[in-house]
């Protein structure tokens, strides 16, 4: 078991859990039907939490990690700030010039596009995250979390939503969806309300916070068995802080809610430190390849399936589409309806994992 108290410059558990996530993801994204799927693997309509509601926090968290593992050599080496902001603002504005992208496919409708999405958040929550990171302690950045957790949930919960007067929280009803409907540009995701809108990006910039903060443990000199207690038992503290808050202002994932950061951001944690335990300590690391290698292009891979989708999920082969063949062969073969869908769902992770495969093993990394 290693013992060094120095960190490692590259956490292949971190790897794995990024490529896991990724899997997790467009799993989640793309069932055989729509129609038929598990509870938890659909977004809660509101209140609430499932398997699903849990990926795009986590990966934001895994952000924030990344970023401590990034930066903090550049600044003990004393890199030029102004050559760091550049590159920030650089990889930022590609992410979010992708996301865009992707919100076009397939139709390229500039009358009906939406200016929000999840690789939009990850671009704002990785340049906040980033600059807040060259320019401050971890303790400055624990206070600038804490703050913006208690004053979003004081403005949901104390101001009242114009035009109703009285404090909401309901979809579409609520200070935030105002805010979106009054000064959000283009097509909202749910007609008068958008789960990545404006003000709900301000706690999803914490989860990537509390990724820095745990990078930034990570990182310390203490020991890689004290660095697993640390993260296992602040993850189930603040995932319990987050349930006792979610009593008074619920988890909520459209909202983003201080409580949602809490709960997402401690079960990240204890994600992290189970795989940096059973990885990295006790180097059991056959199973890791799918992940690392999903991992070593994730945002990639996350691209590549919303364009493979185009064949998968959108062109017609006869009177369907190949998810609807699918999917009604396995159901006509007796196969549960959400089951089938499901297993297309794993298999078109698989087709994805091949052009990740061969990426990795020609050792291309293509970092946005």
């Amino acid at each position: 078991m290693n013992t060094s108290s120095e960190a490692p410059s590259r956490l292949i558990s971190l790897d794995t859990m990024r490529g896991f996530t990724i899997a997790a993801m467009i799993m989640v994204n793309f069932p055989g039907s729509e129609e038929y799927v598990f509870p938890t693997l659909r977004h809660t309509k509101w209140n609430g939490l499932t398997f699903t509601d849990l990926i795009a926090p986590t990966f934001l968290f895994i952000v924030g990690v990344s970023i401590a593992f990034a930066y903090t050599k550049r600044l003990q080496e004393n890199s030029p700030k102004t050559d760091l902001y550049k590159k920030i603002v650089i990889r930022s504005l590609k992410i979010l010039s992708v996301g865009m992208f992707l919100n076009m496919i397939p139709y390229f409708d500039f009358s009906d596009l939406r200016y929000t999405g999840t690789l939009h958040r990850i671009a704002i929550v990785f340049l906040c995250c980033a600059v807040l990171f060259l320019n401050t302690t971890w303790k400055q950045q624990a206070v600038a979390g804490a703050v913006i957790l208690v004053l979003y949930w004081l403005a949901m919960t104390l101001i009242p939503t114009p035009g109703v007067g009285a404090v909401v929280l309901e979809p579409g009803i609520n200070l935030a969806a105002w805010i979106d409907q009054q000064y959000l540009p283009g097509k909202m995701w749910q007609g008068n309300w958008d789960p990545e809108g404006i003000l709900s990006t301000f706690p999803s910039i914490v989860s990537g916070i509390t990724g820095m903060l745990a990078g930034r443990l990570l990182l310390s000199k203490i020991t890689p068995n004290e660095k697993v207690n640390y993260l296992m038992a602040t993850g189930l503290s603040v995932t319990a802080l987050g349930y006792f808050w979610g009593l008074i202002f619920p988890v909520n994932e459209n909202l983003w809610t201080s409580s949602f950061v809490l709960v997402t951001s401690g079960f990240a944690s204890m994600f992290l430190g189970a795989l940096y335990f059973i990885v990295d300590i006790l180097s059991k690391k056959g199973w890791t390849k799918m992940g690392i290698v999903f991992g070593a292009n994730a945002i990639t891979a996350y691209v590549l399936a919303d364009v493979l989708a185009l064949v998968f999920y959108i062109s017609s082969f006869g009177d369907k589409t190949l998810n609807q063949h699918f999917v009604d062969g396995l159901i006509n073969t007796g196969f549960e309806p959400r089951l089938a869908s499901w297993l297309y769902a794993l298999l078109f992770v698989a087709i994805n994992f091949i052009p990740a495969w061969v990426l990795y093993k020609k050792r291309i990394f293509i970092k946005l």
